[in-house]
């Protein structure tokens, strides 16, 4: 077997569908499909099963999978590895960020980043905090920022506690509710509220907040970034729980603290076995930390 065809059968199992594969690999897909074919033949096993509308994995294609993942990366990092030893760090990086982050300006953090290692190839992207978790323990990034609640497990990748940050209410300033310096999540439970979507860490603060105090959650609006839930809340449409930060950027609204509020805790998390570039990254957001 050689890496393209690694390769190839790794942008199938991703992407589910052979024609994306090719279109990801940039290759047409009649010569993709014969070497996954040839690695198969090779390999004496099955790595997909194939109908005319989906393609799935088999249980060799599942155990293929993680070590190809592996072996991948692997010869990937030679080039970079070597480089970084005679002092130059090059090959590329791949950033997630969730859309809310507060505890640094990441882009410029970047910027000095690419000013001091042009030849680092930087990808960034916004993602949700539990699928970033993941992509940095299967090496799909190679940083994320996230936000998480306190005790969430994050096993399997290395951390930096960036904040700890309480979440404050939003009111429309007309709200009944503004005339209280200080709210209990008990003085929302039957407001209508505008949160996060159902599943994603940052709603799962909110959820479990509530849960922990018997209250119910009722919330009507979903949305996926906190711009939506400031135009919600202006409107009067809802109210909402977003980090003091976040409130504070906010236009049009009142800000009134939270006796019980959830925490959300901010990590800065990495692979257990960085790549030059990443290591060199996260050593200039240390040095960006300690300056404060």
């Amino acid at each position: 077997m050689n890496l393209k065809q690694i390769e190839y059968a790794l942008a199938v199992a991703e992407t589910g569908s052979f024609t994306r594969a090719a279109e990801r690999c940039h290759v047409v897909q009649s010569a993709l499909s014969h070497q996954v074919a040839r690695l198969e033949e090779q390999l004496g096993a099955a790595l997909f099963e194939r109908s005319s509308r989906w393609v799935r994995l088999t249980a060799a294609g599942e155990a293929f999978v993680p070590s190809a993942r592996t072996a991948l990366e692997a010869a990937r990092r030679i080039a970079d590895e070597v480089a970084a030893a005679s002092g130059e760090v090059r090959g590329r990086l791949s950033i997630g960020e969730i859309s809310s982050l507060t505890a640094l300006d990441l882009v410029d953090l970047l910027a000095g980043f690419h000013h001091q290692y042009p030849r680092v190839d930087i990808r960034w992207l916004m993602g949700k905090s539990e699928v970033m978790i993941g992509d940095v323990r299967e090496r799909r990034l190679d940083v994320a920022f996230i936000g998480v609640w306190p005790g969430e497990s994050l096993e399997g990748v290395e951390w930096r506690l960036l904040a700890k940050e309480e979440l404050v209410a939003v009111l429309p300033p007309e709200h009944p509710l503004v005339i209280h310096k200080r709210l209990a999540l008990a003085d929302l439970e039957d407001q209508p509220l505008v949160d996060f979507q159902a599943g994603t860490g940052a709603r799962r603060q909110t959820d479990e907040a509530f849960a922990a105090a018997g209250l119910r959650h009722r919330v009507q609006f979903e949305v996926g970034t906190t711009g939506l839930i400031e135009k919600f809340v202006q409107r009067g449409l809802a109210l909402g729980l977003v980090a003091e930060r976040i409130a504070n950027g906010f236009e049009r609204v009142a800000v009134l603290p939270v006796s019980d509020a959830p925490v959300r805790h901010l990590y800065a998390i990495w692979s257990k076995t960085p790549t030059p570039a990443a290591s060199a990254f996260i050593q200039l957001l240390e040095r960006q930390l300690a300056a404060g």
